[in-house]
């Protein structure tokens, strides 16, 4: 899309960011910090505070915590996207966690989440999202990115709320590839960066 932009989520762009995230559905209530927290921070946060939280993380970040898309403009998504260690429920959910005996790769970072409003979406957004994340990671030292999308193929239903990680084929087109399977419908790709 030529009129698709794709920009790091910095503090100027911090109205943008809750344009996106928008008052209803998952985003207003998650503000795309279930990796972060675990157990009591995260059953106790209200969507209040949790909006509070990510505001703080854009304003606060030597490194943007994430990227917008911007369409002619107007923005029309979000991909969070930092170093795997930032995300505390990552590093121990059987979904992400590297396997028992090994370890993750030195400068990895993760792609969690891509939030676009239902009025943008297919239209190419989160493909944009994808790339610039990757770009994202990249260009702040980042060695391997890392998603975890959901294999679509292999569920009868799923629901938007799923999405949420991106789909299998969005990230195997972009130049990932499967590292393994948690579960037949969830996997962790990987893209080696440089």
């Amino acid at each position: 899309m030529a009129d698709l932009t794709v920009r790091p989520a910095t503090p100027d762009r911090w109205d943008d960011v809750v344009r996106v995230m928008g008052t209803r559905g998952d985003p207003s209530r998650c503000w795309c910090q279930y990796f972060l927290l675990r157990g009591r921070a995260w059953s106790e946060a209200t969507s209040a505070s949790l909006k509070e939280r990510l505001g703080a993380q854009i304003e606060q970040a030597r490194v943007a915590p994430g990227v917008l898309a911007y369409l002619a403009g107007e923005p029309v998504g979000w991909c969070q996207v930092a170093p795997k260690p930032e995300f505390a429920r990552l590093l121990t959910s059987p979904n992400s966690a590297a396997p028992k005996g090994s370890d993750d790769p030195a400068g990895l970072w993760a792609i969690t989440c891509f939030v676009v409003p239902p009025g943008q979406r297919r239209q190419g957004v989160t493909h944009e999202l994808l790339a610039g994340a990757v770009r994202h990671a990249e260009a702040q030292g980042g060695a391997v990115v890392e998603g975890y999308p959901v294999d679509v193929a292999v569920k009868d239903r799923v629901s938007s709320a799923e999405l949420y990680h991106g789909t299998l084929s969005l990230f195997l087109a972009a130049g990932f590839h499967e590292v393994r399977r948690p579960s037949p419908a969830r996997v962790v790709v990987r893209r080696d960066l440089g």
